[in-house]
């Protein structure tokens, strides 16, 4: 008798790792959200501007979630976000600023942004954020 299983009754299931792409022209700030997600097994990678954003993409990198500051050297957020879901980028994007200004905000959303939060962002920002995109893998 033989001692392996049929592939039928193997839990075959796998499990995918979630990442994020974080985004700040400061190394420090973005050390807060590289921890938070961490706690929740998030693997994390980090671009000092929004346009290597654009050129991962570009590179066929893939994120489940991106992360990025408003205020941005070299490319702004607004546009990077919409150069990204105009090139059908599905990741979940989400807009970290130090001020929180409504008109600001639906002007994201407009270009595809999906969430918008003022800084420092807590754990239980985060740990939603995580829920949102294992709920979309």
């Amino acid at each position: 008798m033989s001692s392996f299983q049929s592939s039928s009754s193997l839990n075959t299931k796998v499990v995918k790792k979630l990442t994020a792409l974080i985004i700040d022209d400061d190394i420090v700030v973005r050390m807060v959200p590289k921890e938070l997600l961490r706690k929740f097994g998030v693997e994390t990678h980090e671009a000092k501007n929004d346009q290597e954003a654009v050129h991962a993409h570009h590179n066929c990198a893939c994120f489940d979630m991106i992360m990025m500051d408003l205020d941005m050297p070299v490319m702004n957020s607004r546009q990077a976000t919409k150069e990204l879901r105009d090139m059908h980028v599905d990741s979940l994007i989400v807009e970290m600023t130090s001020r929180k200004k409504e008109e600001e905000e639906k002007s994201f959303m407009d270009v595809g942004l999906d969430y918008y939060y003022q800084k420092p962002l807590t754990i239980d920002v985060v740990r939603d954020l995580v829920e949102k995109i294992k709920e979309n893998a």
